[in-house]
């Protein structure tokens, strides 16, 4: 058998900052790590799904500043210096955010794998649009997949939550999980 012999050169990691759910983090990357690698390898935050490595599947979602992202699509080095919220960061000290609790109380989940990325991306959505329609909540929520339910539950979750979100935003008592990871 021949001698199998490393082929390339090392590739040097560049010294990054990514502010995560408030907290920021200085990490070592390669040009070609992707922002769901460093959050899961990395950071240990687990929540961020891989699904599909293709974009088409929507369990990677998390914000930057406050957008919906595919991070198994996202270069960390995109992220440096931006803020990042991931799903561990929703559920805030006074408890579950609406959009959890909706999707509590309507069954929205079945095996779970891909609410973290619905959750995101609703949550962009909610605090947006306010009170949707169906038709704009199927076209918000069009680039997350999910195999067990018939989306049903969920839309009906992303609308409970919006008009509490809308609620909460009229009577000065609502905290959004990206304003406050942004700020810490």
């Amino acid at each position: 058998m021949s001698e199998l012999k490393k082929i390339g050169k090392k590739v040097d990691r560049t010294l990054a900052s990514f502010r995560v759910n408030g907290a920021v983090h200085r990490i070592a990357v390669r040009p070609y790590d992707v922002l769901l690698d460093v959050l899961r390898e990395t950071l240990g935050l687990t929540g961020t799904r891989r699904g599909c490595d293709m974009g088409t599947c929507g369990c990677c979602t998390v914000l930057i500043d406050g957008r919906p992202t595919l991070s198994c699509l996202t270069l960390a080095l995109e992220a440096e210096g931006k803020s990042i919220t991931t799903i561990e960061a929703v559920a805030g000290a006074e408890g579950l955010h609406p959009l959890q609790e909706s999707w509590v109380e309507t069954g929205a989940s079945q095996c779970g794998f891909c609410t973290p990325g619905f959750i995101m991306t609703a949550l962009a959505f909610v605090e947006e649009k306010g009170e949707p329609t169906e038709a704009e909540i199927r076209e918000a929520i069009s680039g997350n997949v999910c195999r067990c339910t018939g989306y049903v539950s969920i839309i009906e979750a992303v609308a409970r939550a919006a008009a509490d979100v809308a609620r909460r935003k009229a009577a000065g008592t609502y905290v959004s999980p990206a304003a406050v990871a942004k700020e810490e």
